[in-house]
């Protein structure tokens, strides 16, 4: 497929104020004749109560994205705004801020201590930063991730998908302005995957919160209300209300 392929235009649903807006965003890695592009001016925006994922194939640079996206990584060029901070122009400690304050992080291993009940798991974040804990918002999430009776086990005694959702639940706890999920089902059954989706799918739309999630599976990226697709560090679709079988199909295509 064409790396000059059009992007598709947005619809209405997306018109929301960005939270998250990258400018011309380009990420080289070594010099001269070793130097690799992953990211080759990447521009995109996530809005404000949307769940995007970000699909491609191996080596597409999808994961160096969501790094640069999050402040993890450092951008070669360009621009990341979280709201109307320019996080490419944050030194280290003011980064350490900007992701305990108003990120959230969801990854594939979960990143549980194993020394802590899920209760104390899921408020250690606040507890770091030393944050006032909303006790309402709090309750609410323990239910609809249906933890209610698991608050005081160890993670050793919850199954994947139980800590999977003590992960979720912990990064939503503090109402960050983005959650950036790694494959966060990559470790889960079926099942256990499904839950966790619908339930970021349910953040975005009845908490306003914005989910940008990594994955490589299409079944997964359909919770999405978008998929956006890179080929070679560059953007190249999108694709909005997505299907397992229309992100296959995109995939496909990418890879012929």
């Amino acid at each position: 497929m064409s790396q000059t392929a059009a992007v598709a235009a947005p619809d209405d649903s997306t018109q929301a104020p960005p939270v998250v807006t990258a400018r011309s965003l380009s990420k080289v890695y070594g010099a001269d004749d070793s130097a690799v592009r992953a990211l080759d001016g990447v521009s995109v925006e996530f809005a404000r109560g949307h769940y995007t994922a970000i699909m491609g194939p191996s080596g597409s640079g999808k994961s160096t994205l969501m790094h640069c996206l999050a402040g993890l990584d450092t951008a070669s060029s360009g621009t990341v705004h979280l709201d109307r901070t320019d996080i490419t122009r944050l030194n280290d400690r003011q980064l350490t801020q900007l992701r305990r304050e108003r990120i959230g992080f969801i990854f594939q291993s979960f990143n549980l201590l194993p020394m802590l009940t899920a209760e104390q798991n899921i408020l250690l974040p606040a507890q770091i930063a030393k944050r006032k804990v909303d006790r309402e918002r709090f309750e609410r999430l323990i239910d609809v991730v249906g933890l209610r009776d698991r608050l005081d086990h160890l993670p050793s005694k919850l199954s994947g998908g139980q800590q999977q959702r003590v992960a979720v639940a912990r990064a939503l706890l503090g109402a960050p302005e983005v959650v950036y999920a790694d494959e966060p089902t990559g470790n889960l059954d079926s099942r256990s995957g499904a839950g966790v989706l619908s339930f970021l799918r349910d953040s975005a739309r009845d908490m306003g919160q914005t989910i940008v999630m990594v994955t490589h599976d299409p079944m997964a990226a359909s919770y999405a209300d978008r998929v956006i697709f890179l080929h070679d560090g560059q953007l190249v679709d999108e694709v909005h209300a997505p299907t397992a079988e229309t992100i296959s199909d995109r995939l496909l295509k990418l890879e012929s």
